[in-house]
């Protein structure tokens, strides 16, 4: 409880813009309520106590006391969703810094990559793998407007299996004791103990390791690490308690069982064969691709940041980015937008765009759905997020031209709102 409460202290030392209590008309050049509709023109949006109240022909002029945003020159859009940031965590670091760095300095690395990332645009996001304390305290923190920030998902520690990626490897066993996050589970009981205990901590959703890891001291291979009956306990578990379940997964067996055992994503996907996606056809398994944690790898390859069996893995990988993303796409499994952001620097997710354009073969209209109402849909909030209509949250951006036509406009976000304040 101590850790919490300083971790909680520390998130709540700064301020973010007050919640918006009155009312407030923002002037649009152009409207895209939801990603595929023709955009309207010059519009009216009012947001009242962080929602969005009506969308309007013209420009309403502001009475006395309403608060008038002139975003006339711009197209407003729903807030962008990233569905995979690490955001305590910045790129390049050696992995033996996780014996001298703490959950309090995760929490100050988070304060500021939670405010870049929402400055670019992303008004949601999903955090696979953070200390519990830090990711619940980020959360609360953005939700009740004391720090800039999206709205933040979070799963706390992914489940690991013994010296499998997300465990702690490459360190003596009188270390690996005093690092260890006690998150890993061996067997369907113990594993399904361990989501009920994600669950008790308040976590969000479920991320698994489902399959071995790129960037972790683990050389056992990149495919299926927990079995098919641990998975299934698992998912089972999750489900049953309302959690949905992202699974970590590079090796084509691992991600044929993972979409068998019903989890809800796979992130990465590296390696997925044609029975590995359409076994995610099958069982309505979406993708998200994670497209720049090969660019933020591919910058740092031979700079000496990684370890030789860490470096294998690297080149094993680099060898194939976008592939299964494009067959994925090209059977009908769902794509959804999320980067791996701390694998690479935060702010730049929006690069992630063009990928899905140049490697997998979206149009741009698709690549805006996948990170608006599409991943919504796949986190069971479209009903809250991922479009502009009256009673959703008032989470949105400007952006100068067209983004349905060049998606490369999502590269310059000038106005991001979250939950109804701006984010400065």
């Amino acid at each position: 409880m101590l850790r919490l409460f300083s971790i909680a202290a520390l998130l709540c030392a700064a301020t973010a813009a007050p919640a918006q209590d009155g009312t407030t008309f923002i002037h649009a050049g152009s409207v895209i309520t939801e990603a595929g509709s023709a955009a309207r023109g010059p519009s009216t949006i009012t947001v009242r106590e962080g929602r969005v109240v009506s969308i309007d022909d013209g420009h309403t002029p502001a009475d006395e006391g309403t608060e008038l945003v002139d975003l006339s020159g711009h197209t407003v859009l729903p807030g962008l969703i990233e569905m995979h940031s690490h955001l305590g965590g910045n790129p390049g670091t050696d992995y033996r810094d996780q014996t001298v760095e703490t959950q309090e300095w995760s929490a100050v690395l988070a304060v500021t990559n939670m405010a870049i990332t929402a400055r670019a645009g992303f008004t949601t996001v999903r955090v696979p793998g953070i200390g519990s304390d830090v990711g619940h305290a980020l959360r609360r923190a953005t939700a009740e407007g004391r720090l800039p920030g999206p709205r933040i998902l979070t799963s706390g520690r992914g489940l690991s299996i013994i010296g499998g990626h997300g465990d702690v490897s490459g360190f003596r066993e009188d270390v690996l004791a005093v690092l260890d996050g006690h998150n890993t589970c061996t067997g369907a009981v113990e594993c399904a103990a361990r989501v009920r205990e994600a669950g008790r901590r308040g976590s969000d959703f479920i991320k698994i390791t489902a399959t071995g890891g790129v960037l972790s001291q683990q050389a056992r291979g990149l495919d299926q690490h927990f079995t098919d009956e641990e998975m299934r306990a698992i998912v089972t578990t999750a489900h049953g308690l309302g959690m949905h379940v992202a699974a970590h997964a590079h090796g084509p067996r691992g991600i044929e069982a993972a979409a068998r055992a019903g989890v809800d994503t796979i992130e990465h996907g590296t390696f997925a064969d044609d029975a590995a996606l359409e076994a995610m056809r099958v069982n309505g398994t979406a993708f998200v691709p994670t497209l720049m944690a090969y660019t933020g790898i591919r910058e740092r390859l031979g700079t000496g940041v990684f370890t030789p069996q860490v470096e294998v893995k690297v080149r094993e990988t680099l060898s194939v980015v976008g592939q299964a993303a494009r067959n994925a796409h090209a059977r009908g499994v769902r794509v959804v937008f999320g980067t791996d952001a701390g694998v690479f620097e935060h702010g730049r997710n929006a690069e992630e765009f063009a990928m899905y354009v140049d490697l997998v073969g979206m149009t741009p209209t698709e690549v805006l759905r996948s990170a608006t109402i599409g991943a919504a849909e796949v986190l069971g909030m479209e009903e809250e997020i991922g479009r502009l209509a009256p009673g959703y949250s008032a989470d949105l951006i400007a952006v100068r031209g067209d983004p349905q036509a060049d998606i490369s406009a999502l590269n310059d976000v000038d106005y991001v709102m979250v939950r109804g304040r701006p984010i400065e």
